[in-house]
């Protein structure tokens, strides 16, 4: 008792005083040597775990080890023990001693780190745990094994351990209190290590992260040996007093602060320690990525060790699924071989899929040499949800070809690679690596979408060159869609291919376009291909078009998506390939379709495969309903001519505004653009849209105003 009464005002008044920590300061003198502290704490972590009441879980329940590999540790535990072995025996003589003489806590405490004093923190405290864990196991040995064991029976008997276990009912409340606070003990101790153990070589004492967290390590160690002590005195108590020695208020009063002491310790230390992590992780990270640009850059003789870089370095394991048999395989299956990345987060669209799918299989038919693996992008910030494990997976399972086995697998400094010279974000880029592993297109999803496999083999120069055989003609705006409009084509009728969400404008030019294809007696069709945002609106146009029969449609949402995920493409395409303005006509004039479909509605006007006309929808309407200015015209012209000089006197007038919206989804995003009308630089602002219709915020590909 003279323990407690002389201890409980120093508890209070020393708590945060900066004098004792002075004093603790004072007794540490390292002297240099370094001990590798691991194998100790492992082996005393050990024993604690195991050491609890029969009746009871194990403490740390949940936290136990595994059994120890007694072969694999025991070099460690003798080279450790050797050197350490009398200084701890001496702290275990130390703190018996000072419980039977009613020394105070904080006292003990000094005098342990006094006879620790050579010593760096991280050690006074995995030694003076081991001391305490010599006292706690042996009692809790004894407990264990005293009926199946003379030996143990008569030891236990000299320490009453038989009597305090019929009362281990009373008891069970102090044993409770004593594996909390072990449990603080150990955590805290555990946090004191880990920060030994950051890696030099990636954060240094001049970081403040670290700097700030070990000007806290002191006190951390200090009242962690105390608390070392206070449960010591404890279980010396009871073996000395008997179980009729009950505890008092005080001592509940002290076990109880000194476990909510080092819960807040443990709490805070755990915050600079994730600190610390964080900045580790960002200086490994842009080790890394540099590594990733500097192997890009050189030559290499095949592509394994690019693959192996981008995807998973480790042999300890194969990281890829594959798609047709989906089972494990290893990296080495594309060795040599034109590989295709497939580079989106989870999002990627069931369409998306089926048209990369058709694709796919009609290029390996061409040549079996192509591979495609799917690399999932996921926020490295973001916690990994059971749901987007269900997503994944759902995705995994429907894609034939190869894909990493789980979004994890993927090292941030890949992500961030990915991100700033891949330029993706969130829509699906295909990256294209030749059996070198050089990049020979940044993106060949663009050119899949507009020429399908006739892309093959989907580089750069392949880009280029089928750009150089195109011509602006409708059979690019919708090769590949619809057979209907290609007969139009071929039997040479006029085709007004037309868009937009105006229920009354499309009613308007369908009723004022047929009535002047009737008095000019040419052959016309007409087909709404929808518009690439406002799903909703679109519906209702369709339902229109439906009962009032204004003109041919396309029912499949599907073909509504293609057409226009395709003109983007062209887009994107060209901005790639560095076509971006004045010099390349066939842009300004995809361009103006996709900015039209930003204002209104729009037409296009075509004999059979020859665009005649691209307009606005004010335009377009204006002129068919001025067609009594123009009609006499079409027998010196013919009716294509005579519409287009109409068409322009109408657009000269007046012009109508241009926009163009760029998603931060996007990836290459041009620094400007000019207007594809009047060819001025035009403005750029930022736009914040909510298109609820979409259900995904990346739906469409253009967000954000140039």
């Amino acid at each position: 008792m003279q323990l407690i009464k002389g201890d409980r005002g120093g508890m209070l008044s020393m708590s945060d005083d900066s004098v004792m920590m002075k004093q603790v300061q004072a007794t540490h003198a390292p002297d240099g040597r370094e001990v590798d502290v691991a194998p100790l704490l492992h082996l005393v972590e050990d024993i604690l775990n195991r050491a609890t009441l029969q009746v009871e879980p194990p403490l740390l329940a949940g936290q136990a080890h595994a059994e120890m590999e007694e072969k694999n540790h025991q070099i460690s535990y003798s080279i450790v023990l050797d050197a350490l072995s009398y200084v701890i025996d001496r702290i275990s003589c130390e703190i018996a001693y000072k419980a039977l003489g009613g020394a105070d806590a904080h006292g003990t405490t000094m005098t342990i780190l006094e006879t620790l004093t050579s010593f760096q923190w991280d050690a006074k405290l995995v030694m003076t745990l081991a001391a305490f864990a010599l006292h706690y196991g042996e009692f809790w040995l004894l407990a264990q094994i005293y009926s199946s064991n003379q030996l143990a029976k008569s030891m236990a008997i000299l320490k009453q351990l038989p009597t305090i276990l019929e009362h281990s009912g009373p008891l069970k409340p102090r044993f409770d209190a004593l594996n909390k606070l072990i449990k603080n003990i150990l955590e805290v101790t555990r946090s004191v290590v880990k920060f030994k153990e950051l890696p030099p070589s990636y954060i240094s004492q001049d970081v403040p992260a670290l700097s700030a967290a070990m000007a806290h390590v002191p006190a951390a160690v200090y009242w962690t040996v105390r608390a070392i002590v206070a449960c010591a005195n404890q279980i010396t108590l009871l073996t000395t007093m008997g179980h009729e020695y009950a505890l008092t208020t005080t001592e509940s009063w002290e076990l109880s602060t000194l476990e909510h002491k080092l819960t807040n310790i443990h709490e805070h230390m755990r915050k600079e320690l994730a600190t610390c992590h964080q900045h580790i992780d960002e200086k490994r990270s842009l080790e890394e990525y540099k590594m990733l640009v500097d192997m890009f850059e050189m030559i290499h003789i095949d592509n394994m060790k690019v693959l192996k870089s981008l995807i998973y370095s480790k042999d300890d394991m194969q990281p890829l699924v594959d798609g047709s048999t989906k089972r494990r395989v290893s990296i080495e299956v594309l060795r040599r071989k034109n590989v295709l990345l497939l580079i989106s987060d989870l999002n990627i669209s069931n369409d998306e899929l089926a048209i990369l799918e058709q694709i796919y299989n009609e290029t390996t038919r061409l040549d079996s040499q192509y591979e495609v693996i799917w690399i999932p992008v996921v926020d490295p910030s973001i916690v990994w949800t059971e749901a987007m494990h269900k997503q994944f997976e759902t995705l995994q399972s429907t894609m034939p070809w190869y894909t990493v086995s789980h979004p994890s697998v993927i090292e941030k400094a890949v992500v961030r690679y990915i991100r700033e010279k891949w330029h993706f974000r969130n829509k699906a880029i295909l990256v294209v690596l030749d059996p070198q592993g050089r990049v020979v297109s940044p993106n060949a999803i663009h050119m899949m979408w507009i020429w399908g496999s006739n892309a093959f083999p989907f580089t750069s120069l392949r880009e280029e060159s089928l750009w150089r055989e195109e011509a602006w003609r409708l059979e690019l705006l919708v090769n590949g869609i619809d057979p209907m409009i290609l007969n139009w084509i071929k039997d040479g009728k006029y085709i007004f291919l037309y868009g937009g969400d105006d229920v009354e404008w499309v009613r308007k030019f369908t009723n004022t376009a047929r009535a002047v294809a009737v008095a000019s007696r040419i052959p016309l069709e007409m087909a709404y291909v929808g518009k690439s945002t406002k799903k909703e609106l679109v519906r209702r146009v369709l339902a229109t078009i439906t009962v009032e029969k204004l003109s041919y449609f396309w029912q499949d949402p599907t073909m509504i998506w293609f057409f226009w995920t395709r003109l983007e493409s062209m887009l994107f395409s060209k901005i790639q390939q560095g076509k971006l303005d004045d010099h390349d006509p066939m842009m300004l004039e995809i361009k103006k379709l996709l900015s039209y479909d930003k204002e209104g509605g729009w037409a296009v006007l075509s004999k059979g495969s020859n665009i005649i006309s691209n307009g606005h929808g004010n335009t377009v309407l204006t002129t068919l309903v001025e067609y009594d200015l123009w009609k006499e015209e079409i027998p010196v012209k013919g009716f294509d001519l005579a519409y287009d000089d109409h068409h322009k006197k109408v657009h000269g007038v007046t012009y109508p505004c241009c926009r163009f919206e760029f998603p931060n989804t996007a990836g290459r995003i041009p620094e400007g653009m000019k207007c594809p009308e009047c060819h001025r630089y035009m403005e750029k602002y930022t736009t914040f849209l909510c298109c609820h219709d979409e259900g995904h915020p990346t739906a469409s590909p253009f967000r954000g105003e140039l």
